[in-house]
């Protein structure tokens, strides 16, 4: 008989830190669920996977809407069978400005695209995990949750919020089987900076000890064992990939 392969779900699986933990796992022996806005884009990552012979399904989805992360996790029941893994690495860094200069659209944007979809997506995934006992949430947060950068007010505070969301999370499905982490990286070379300005990635690149800015690679890593069952006495954790910038 076939083995049953175990699922992941990966958003903004499209490009960068997602893209790569998508691959990450999907070598560790998961089906992959690319979870991604950008139709067009996560069709392209998932055939790729699939020409690596790897089990993987697109999903357009819009982490920030309830129905459309609902639809996401009943087409991957229905498609894959189950979920063991989610991974929340959908996000968006916003632009840089001074508070007096963050307007509400600003905002409340911030807050549903990289805080609200946790608590959605994780609602949504949840049941299914629960009922099984078994599961692995990862959220991917961020150094300047700890730390705070000044012009990116609403993504501290956004990243914040996914670091203590994590560690409730945690405590309260403990006993059922399901363990729940975060990963806070530094600056990573990916996509998402082109939304910042020069300035702002070096001044972020200069608070990193190693003196250089992260590849999404070596997140993806770090996440891939938080899911695996190398982790199994891990939960409740906030994994820096920083270079050093923090060490608390």
């Amino acid at each position: 008989m076939k083995r049953e392969l175990p699922v992941a779900i990966v958003t903004g699986a499209a490009q960068g830190i997602g893209r790569a933990t998508a691959r990450e796992l999907a070598r560790d022996g998961f089906a992959i669920a690319v979870a991604d806005i950008e139709r067009d884009l996560a069709e392209q990552s998932a055939e790729e996977l699939r020409g690596e012979g790897h089990t993987v399904l697109a999903v357009e989805t819009d982490v920030s809407r309830r129905e459309s992360v609902d639809t996401l996790v009943k087409t991957v029941l229905e498609k894959l069978g189950r979920i063991d893994a989610l991974v929340n690495n959908a996000g968006i860094a916003g632009r840089a400005a001074p508070l007096l200069e963050v307007t509400e659209e600003d905002w409340e944007r911030m807050m549903a695209v990289d805080l609200k979809s946790i608590y959605l997506c994780c609602r949504a995934a949840l049941p299914d995990m629960l009922a099984r006992r078994s599961g692995a949430i990862v959220n991917v947060a961020s150094i300047a949750g700890k730390e705070g950068n000044p012009n990116m007010i609403p993504y501290s505070t956004a990243k914040a919020g996914v670091i203590g969301f994590t560690k409730a999370l945690a405590k309260e499905v403990a006993a059922s089987g399901v363990r729940v982490n975060a990963v806070a990286p530094a600056v990573i070379e990916t996509s998402i900076l082109a939304q910042l300005t020069p300035q702002q990635v070096e001044y972020m690149k200069t608070k990193i000890p190693l003196g250089r800015l992260g590849q999404p690679e070596e997140v993806a890593t770090v996440i891939a064992f938080l899911v695996s069952s190398k982790a199994s006495f891990v939960t409740g954790q906030c994994y820096d990939c920083s270079g050093g910038r923090a060490v608390y």
